[in-house]
Order: structure tokens, then sequence, then C-alpha cells
């Protein structure tokens, strides 16, 4: 039980850590990804004004444009501000800072890569409580004590020991006995609620994983469509509304295509820390 309740406190606590490290690289992601964005927009912004200026745009295109800069800043200001906390919060549990700490790897943990937590903790308390019940079962039955002195008052005796002998022993020997079975059970449930869990997360990564790819193309068609668009404006064919808005099309695919990365690879450590795999057992 003692193992059991250090390696789960142990998986939990790296756990934490990389949700927090991956919160840290998600952020920056995101912030790299408006950032480009944003240089784009100001640029259209400062075609925008001139046109407004020499009297060939309506003011109403410059105000749209603006206020999608606002929306971009401030995204970056929240994708760096969840940034910093992940990275305060993964630094106060870590013997050294983090912060130039970079990089990305996939788990690739399968739902049978060991037993679950919660199963092994179920095996454990089955066997405390059958030794409980021995235990208690050995104080219900009568004994037989022998003692003997030697000496000046030499002597002897019989004694007998037992819990309480009478009409409900034998009802207290029965549910004694029954303690076994309800283990067992307890067992049995912690196994079909454990299997049912990583067959869930494990129904879950596969989605993300699918659902990352799928981003990743519609990202791609989103570029190709912006390169087009682009060819066309830089030709005259596109008015400059057009292309901001492709422009925004495009920020907000890779938006997505790095919340379902980042989902997918959470899901990868949840299913890892159910069955108690983030650590080295012999390492704690």
């Amino acid at each position: 039980m003692a193992a059991v309740a250090l390696a789960e406190d142990t998986n939990d606590r790296v756990a934490t850590g990389l949700d927090l490290y991956l919160s840290a690289a998600e952020g920056r992601g995101s912030s790299h990804v408006h950032r480009a964005t944003l240089r784009e927009m100001e640029h259209f912004e400062y075609i925008m004004s001139e046109r407004v200026r020499g009297g060939v745009s309506d003011m109403s295109d410059l105000n749209v444009i603006r206020q999608k800069l606002s929306e971009i800043r401030a995204s970056i200001s929240a994708s760096e501000e969840a940034t910093a906390t992940a990275l305060a919060e993964l630094n106060a549990m870590s013997i050294a800072p983090q912060n130039d700490v970079r990089g990305l790897k996939t788990l690739n943990i399968s739902a049978s890569a060991a037993e679950p937590l919660a199963v092994t903790r179920a095996g454990a308390q089955k066997e405390r409580d059958i030794a409980q019940a021995r235990i208690e079962r050995a104080n219900q039955l009568p004994g037989i004590n022998a003692e003997a002195a030697v000496g000046e008052n030499s002597g002897g005796g019989i004694t007998y020991g037992g819990a309480n002998i009478g009409l409900g022993t034998n009802a207290r020997l029965k549910s004694i006995e029954a303690a076994g079975e309800a283990a067992d059970r307890r067992v049995a449930q912690a196994n079909e609620d454990a299997n049912r869990t990583l067959r869930k997360l494990e129904g879950q990564v596969a989605a993300k994983a699918r659902q990352a790819d799928e981003a990743r193309g519609l990202t791609a068609q989103a570029k190709a469509n912006l390169d087009l668009f682009r060819a066309q404006y830089e030709a005259g064919q596109r008015p400059v509304m057009d292309i901001v808005s492709v422009y925004e099309t495009f920020d907000a695919r890779q938006s997505t295509e790095i919340a379902l990365k980042f989902e997918a690879l959470r899901l990868q450590i949840e299913l890892a820390r159910v069955q108690g795999v983030l650590v080295h057992g012999e390492q704690i």
C-alpha cells in the first residue's frame, strides 16, 4: 500500500510538471503564430491608412483592420501570460529553472503498457483485508494455553481463550470469511473501471491525433489559399480586405492545429499517469 501511494504521488507530480511544461510550450507556439499575423496586419493597416488618406478607401475598412489588430495583440498578451504563469509554477516545483528547456516528444504509450495503479492499489487492499480477516478469525476461535510454575509454590493449569464464544460466533466467522469475497469483488470492479478509463483515453488519444492531422491539412490549404490571394492582390485583382480576411482564417487554422496537438500530448500523459509509467518505480 505504501509503495502504491508513493507511485501515485510521484506520477501525479510528474504529470503536473509535464502539463505545466506543455502549457508554456503551447503559449510560446500561439504567441509566435499571432506575432507573424500581427506583422502582416500592421502592413495592411499602413496600406489602408494611406488609401484612406488619399480618399481611395473608406474609413470603415481601416477601423475593421484596427479592431482585428487589437484582437491579435490581446491574443499575444494572453499567450505570453499563460507561458509566464506556467513557467513560474514549473520553476516552483523544480530544483532548477526550466525557462530555457525546449522540445516536444510523443510518449506512444498503449493502454496495455502496465497494470493501472488503481488495480495495484485494490490488490494491495485485498491482501491487507484478507490478512486482517485471518487475524480476526483467529481471535474468534477458542485456544488452549498450558501454564506451569516450578518452585516453592509449584503448580499448573490449563486456561481457555477466545472472544465471546456463544450464539453469534458462527455468524461472525462467516462475515469474516466473506471479507475475502468482498475484496475480490473490489479488485474486479477496479479492473473494470480502469479498463474503461484506459479504453476511453486510448480512444481520445487516437481521435485527437487524427484531428491534429486534419488540422495540419487545413492549415496547409489555408496557406495555399493565402499565397494565391496574395499573388492576386499584388496583381491588383484583389482588394485589401479580401487578403486581410484570408490572413485571419490562416491564423485561426494555425491556432486550432496548435491546440489539438497539445491536447493529444496531454491525453498521452494522462494515459501514462493512470498506468503509473511516467516514473521508473525503482528510481522512486
